[in-house]
C-alpha cells in the first residue's frame, strides 16, 4: 500500500499525531477541529488571506538563483527567500492565517509561544494589525539571547512573559502557553507557531505554510521549465518552514526532501537537539511523535546555538517522513551551521538566521550532479542573530 502524507480524519500521519490533551482543553481543540477546514475553504477567508500575504507580507517571495554558491557546491542552488517577508521569516504566513481564523471563531485574545522570537514577533504583528490583545510566552534564556525580538514584540503592543521553569527555552514557553489556554478557554485562541501540538494544529500550520512550496513550483517552472526540483532542503525544529517547503512535493518521489536538525555540540555530547538521531516515540505537547526522552519518559533538555531549533521533538508530519524514509534527516553541529551562515554571507551578500544556516550546512555534506536543481528554504534573516555571529567571531 502506498504511504500517504495527508493527515487522517483523526489527525494522524501514519502512526504519529492525534490529540493527547487534558480534558480542560478538549472544547478548544474540538471547536478548532470541527471548523478549521470549513473556514479555510471559504472563498472570503481565502480572499482575505491572499490579499494580506500579497499586500502586507510581500508575497510571493523570490526564488533566487545563487550563482556563486552554486559554483561552490557544484549544482544549481536556488534560495527561497522567506527572509524577505514582513517580520523577517516564514512565521508570518501562519500567523496571518490563524488570526483570520481566530476572528471568525469570535476570539478576543491571542496567546503564543516563541523560541527565536520570530513567531512571537509575527504574532504580535498580526495582533497589532487586527487590534487584538496579545501575550507571548518566551523562555528566559531565549529572551536574553534574542533581545531585539523581545523589544520588537513590546513595541508592537504584546506582553512578553518569561518562562522560568526547566531549560527556560522553547519547550517551557510552550508549556506555559498551554497552561494559560487551559485557564482561559473561551475567549482566547492559541497561535501555535510550528507543525506541533494536538490535531488540527500540525495540519493547519502546514496548510498555511504550504504557500512556500506552491510558489516554488510556479517559480521553478518559469526558471527551469519544470515544477519539481531534485532536492528541497530546510531546517527542522518543530518544522513549520520545512513542512511548507516540502508540502507540494511530498507525493512526488523524485524530489528528495532533506531536513536538517540542530546537532548542537554533537549527537552524543548531551548538548543536542537532533531528535531523529537520539529520539524515541512518545507524546509531546499534545501529539504522538518522536522526541528526546529518558527511559522513563522524562524530556531530555535540548540544546542548540539557534533559539528556534532547540525543541526536544519534531512535528508528527516530520516523524512520519522520517519513519517512512520519505525524508532524509541530517544532524548539523553549531560549528557547521555557523560556518555555512558566514559562507552564504560572503558569497551571496545574504546573512541568514542561524536556524536557516543549518539548512545551508547540508550543502557541504551532500554530493550533487552539476545539473541537479536544489532549493534551500532560507526561512529567516540573520538580523536577530548578530550577537551570535559576533560571539562566534570566525569571519
Amino acid at each position: 500500500m502506498a504511504v500517504s502524507f495527508e493527515v487522517s480524519e483523526k489527525g494522524y500521519y501514519g502512526k504519529f499525531g492525534g490529540a493527547y490533551i487534558p480534558e480542560m482543553l478538549y472544547p478548544n481543540v474540538e471547536e478548532l477541529r470541527q471548523s478549521y477546514l470549513q473556514i479555510m475553504a471559504d472563498p472570503d477567508f481565502q480572499a482575505d488571506f491572499k490579499d494580506l500575504l500579497k499586500n502586507y507580507v510581500g508575497r510571493p517571495t523570490p526564488l533566487y538563483f545563487a550563482k556563486r554558491l552554486s559554483e561552490s557546491v557544484g549544482a544549481k542552488v536556488y534560495l527561497k527567500r522567506e527572509d524577505l517577508n514582513h517580520t523577517g521569516a516564514h512565521k508570518v504566513n501562519n500567523t496571518i492565517g490563524q488570526i483570520l481564523l481566530a476572528k471568525r471563531l469570535g476570539k478576543q485574545k491571542i496567546i503564543a509561544e516563541t523560541g527565536a522570537g520570530q513567531h512571537g514577533v509575527a504574532t504580535a504583528t498580526v495582533c497589532a494589525l487586527m487590534g487584538m490583545e496579545c501575550i507571548v510566552y518566551m523562555g528566559e534564556i531565549d529572551m536574553e539571547r534574542q533581545k531585539p525580538n523581545v523589544e520588537r514584540m513590546r513595541i508592537l503592543g504584546a506582553e512578553v512573559v518569561p518562562a522560568t521553569s526547566g531549560s527556560k527555552t522553547l519547550k517551557d514557553a510552550t508549556n506555559e502557553a498551554m497552561r494559560h489556554w487551559i485557564q482561559h478557554p473561551t475567549d482566547t485562541h492559541y497561535i501555535i507557531g510550528s507543525v506541533v501540538g494536538p490535531h488540527p494544529y500540525p495540519d493547519m500550520v502546514a496548510k498555511f505554510q504550504s504557500v512556500i512550496s506552491e510558489e516554488i513550483r510556479k517559480q521553478l517552472l518559469e526558471k527551469e521549465g519544470r515544477e519539481n526540483p531534485d532536492y528541497v532542503i530546510a531546517c527542522v525544529g518543530g518544522g513549520s518552514n520545512a513542512a511548507g517547503a516540502f508540502y507540494h512535493f511530498m507525493e512526488e518521489p523524485e524530489v528528495q526532501l532533506v531536513a536538517t536538525e540542530a546537532g548542537g555540540l554533537g549527537v552524543d555530547s548531551g548538548k543536542t537537539a537532533a531528535t531523529t538521531s537520539i529520539g524515541t516515540e512518545g507524546v509531546l505537547h499534545g501529539s504522538k511523535t518522536i522526541l528526546m526522552q529518558t527511559e522513563d519518559g522524562q524530556i531530555v533538555e535540548p540544546y542548540s546555538i539557534s533559539a528556534g531549533l532547540d525543541y526536544p521533538g519534531i512535528g508528527p508530519l516530520h516523524a512520519h517522513l522520517f519513519d517512512s524514509k520519505r525524508g532524509t534527516f541530517l544532524s548539523i553541529t553549531d560549528d557547521e551551521a555557523m560556518e555555512a551562515g558566514v559562507k552564504l554571507s560572503k558569497l551571496e551578500g545574504i546573512i541568514p538566521a542561524v536556524e536557516s544556516a543549518h539548512a545551508f550546512a547540508a550543502l557541504e555534506k551532500m554530493e550533487f550532479k552539476a545539473d541537479d536543481v536544489v532549493v534551500v528554504n532560507l526561512s529567516g534573516r540573520g538580523d536577530k542573530d548578530l550577537a551570535t555571529y559576533i560571539k562566534y567571531g570566525k569571519y
